[in-house]
């Protein structure tokens, strides 16, 4: 398969890695990040147009901080160190870098030069994302100073003739306010890129190498409805039909008219493959009955549908392939990737039986981030509603319900949480969300309608904004809008009495109540 030309992001522990990488996708130009440990053997071997050093927690100058090969600043490779890059390059080049006499960190008047590449069609002053103790006092020898803060002497510094350049402050976050202008400044004008990544060639692309790939084998996907495994198996139908068998457990806990979209979708015969659904609900409901601690709901939903999983790929017979919607985030957060703290570890869907007996793991996906997985989805023919759904737990409606799950329970919330999504989409506020579901409590209080006592459940509202779902905030929703939801619910969902609206950010909550 042809490759796209490729910007390098070698990563020294800086909590931006991913960011850095996503936004030089938003250009059209392939990312992939690499651990600085890698060393220089690895980033020659990856053939980069470009190279892009992340921020770090360390002091360039102490003995035990991550460095490289100054063989690097020799390849005849573009490079852009950021933060801590921009120090480690100053330090190995024979700059001074020194303990700053302030800390700066926010947002910050930056004065820029208009000589530089990397400042063409950037204001002159600009706000940038400052977040350093240190400092480059003096830049290294030929480095030529291209922006400076009243307390920071060199916040950009380059020297051409070597395609070298540093910025001591964070141009990949939002709050660095061109900052996607000088990254596309940095790949188009100094690395010369073309701007060959694009979701529809990336999919063409894919389809034939997965048509090759497996031959005339059998793949077996376990979708779950969700996005990534929405768009894996749609890419995998593409590409070899009926040799795909995608299994989708109904368990009970969907919401509202989920498994009927999923179905219509996969089983209507818009893609070609054998689907199956199970309708395992009432099983769920047996295996859920008195549990209350949310721990415990998680794993008793986890090993049940590894179960029917089991039983439904045994049906099947043996299976050459099987599909996972991994996407770059699990990568990187796994350690596979950058050099970033492992977050959550990379799986095999959640545990498989051993008597699977399948060659290879497919993973289509595995290069994307969230975003492009969506635009993949479109590209592939998907629904709207389903490629820029809402977040969605694996447990489903499960963790939405605080204490037991009953099927009373489960209507409930499907009923309260399929008001509000549709009263938030009314008031064109679903592009401003980037969460938001019902839950039901288990606090029950004494009310009055119809002139009669009752005593029901109340319905807790959330909403979030957040840019990497690390932290979040509660968003603000229209008064009018929380009214009328207010309104539907208690007078369309039975045994509730109450709605409630949860302002509480993460942390210290959590975005999920379970």
């Amino acid at each position: 398969m042809a490759q796209n030309e490729k910007v390098l992001v070698v990563d020294f522990g800086g909590q931006y890695n991913q960011l850095i990488a996503r936004r030089v996708r938003e250009c059209n130009v392939y990312c992939e990040i690499i651990s600085y440990r890698a060393g220089l053997d690895a980033i020659r071997a990856a053939n980069p147009v470009g190279i892009i050093l992340t921020g770090g927690p360390n002091s360039v100058y102490l003995e035990d901080a991550p460095t490289m090969d100054p063989a690097l600043f020799e390849l005849g490779i573009p490079v852009l160190g950021i933060c801590y890059g921009s120090q480690l390059m100053s330090h190995l080049l024979g700059g001074h870098v020194c303990r700053a006499p302030e800390r700066e960190y926010g947002k910050t008047l930056v004065h820029t030069s208009e000589e530089s590449p990397i400042f063409q069609n950037v204001s002159r002053d600009t706000i940038c994302w400052m977040s350093h103790n240190d400092y480059i006092e003096t830049p290294a020898p030929g480095f030529t100073i291209t922006a400076y803060t009243d307390n920071c002497p060199v916040a950009a510094a380059e020297n051409r003739e070597k395609n070298l350049y540093a910025v001591q402050f964070h141009p990949e976050v939002l709050h660095t306010q061109e900052g996607k202008q000088m990254l596309h400044n940095f790949v188009y004008n100094v690395c010369g890129c073309k701007g060959d990544w694009k979701m529809d060639s990336f999919v063409e692309r894919s389809i034939v190498a997965l048509r090759e790939k497996i031959g005339g084998g059998k793949v077996l996907c376990a979708l779950s409805g969700g996005v990534d495994s929405s768009v894996a198996a749609a890419m995998l139908s593409k590409a070899v039909g009926s040799q795909l068998t995608c299994v989708f457990v109904d368990h009970g806990l969907l919401r509202k008219n989920e498994m009927e979209q999923v179905c219509e979708i996969f089983g209507g015969g818009e893609f070609e493959m054998n689907f199956i659904c199970v309708d395992a609900r009432q099983r769920y409901y047996d295996k859920l009955a008195g549990v209350e601690e949310p721990e415990k709901k998680r794993k008793i939903i986890g090993e049940e549908f590894i179960r029917i999983f089991e039983e439904e790929a045994k049906k099947i017979g043996r299976v050459d392939f099987l599909v996972q919607g991994t996407i770059y985030p699990d990568v990187v957060e796994s350690g596979l990737g950058g050099e970033s703290t492992v977050i959550k570890s990379h799986h095999n869907v959640g545990g498989l039986p051993d008597y699977v007996d399948f060659k290879e793991i497919v993973e289509p996906l595995r290069d994307l981030f969230k975003d492009e997985v969506r635009q993949a989805g479109r590209e592939l023919g998907l629904p709207e509603y389903l490629v820029s759904r809402q977040p969605f737990p694996g447990p489903g409606l499960a963790v939405r319900i605080i204490g037991e799950v009953t099927p009373e329970k489960v209507a409930m919330v499907q009923d309260a949480d399929a008001i509000w999504r549709e009263e938030v989409a009314k008031a064109g506020l679903e592009g401003q969300l980037s969460q938001y579901f019902a839950a039901l409590t288990n606090m029950r209080s004494v009310g009055v309608m119809g002139d009669e006592r009752t005593y029901d459940y109340a319905i807790a509202l959330r909403a979030v904004t957040t840019v990497d779902f690390m932290t979040a905030e509660s968003a603000e929703i229209p008064w009018p809008v929380l009214q009328t939801v207010t309104s539907r619910i208690v007078n369309e969902v039975k045994h509730v009495n109450r709605v409630l609206y949860d302002c509480t950010g993460k942390p210290p909550a959590t975005i999920e109540f379970e």
